[in-house]
């Protein structure tokens, strides 16, 4: 178990963590992402139901300034904007599939209705 002097200084690694992978849309994203080397907007809002177009952005704008997310636009007619995950982001999917199974195995059975 990791041991240290608890100090809130310690802990800024993990919160600027936390925020990362912390907002509603953010782990969805980065799921789709990690299974697809590049993928473009439309694609990623029609695997993400329920997300509007504008919420879609700003995940994807924070993520790009957390440096987890990249965007590509080509010159091209129609313009053409692709996204994939940066080297700081594939560095994050172990870590996420770490906490999916921990949660697997600790979350409560929900009781159905």
């Amino acid at each position: 178990m990791m041991k240290y002097d608890f100090d809130m200084k310690n802990l800024c690694p993990a919160t600027f963590s936390f925020q990362v992978i912390g907002g509603k849309w953010h782990l969805p994203l980065m799921a789709i992402l990690s299974e697809n080397e590049t993928i473009r907007y439309n694609d990623l809002k029609r695997r993400l139901d329920g997300i509007t177009a504008t919420t879609l952005t700003n995940a994807l704008k924070e993520l790009i300034a957390h440096g987890v997310v990249r965007r590509e636009a080509f010159a091209e007619v129609p313009l053409r904007v692709e996204y994939s995950l940066t080297e700081s982001g594939k560095e994050l999917v172990p870590l996420i599939e770490a906490i999916v199974t921990w949660g697997g195995r600790h979350m409560p059975e929900i009781e159905p209705f």
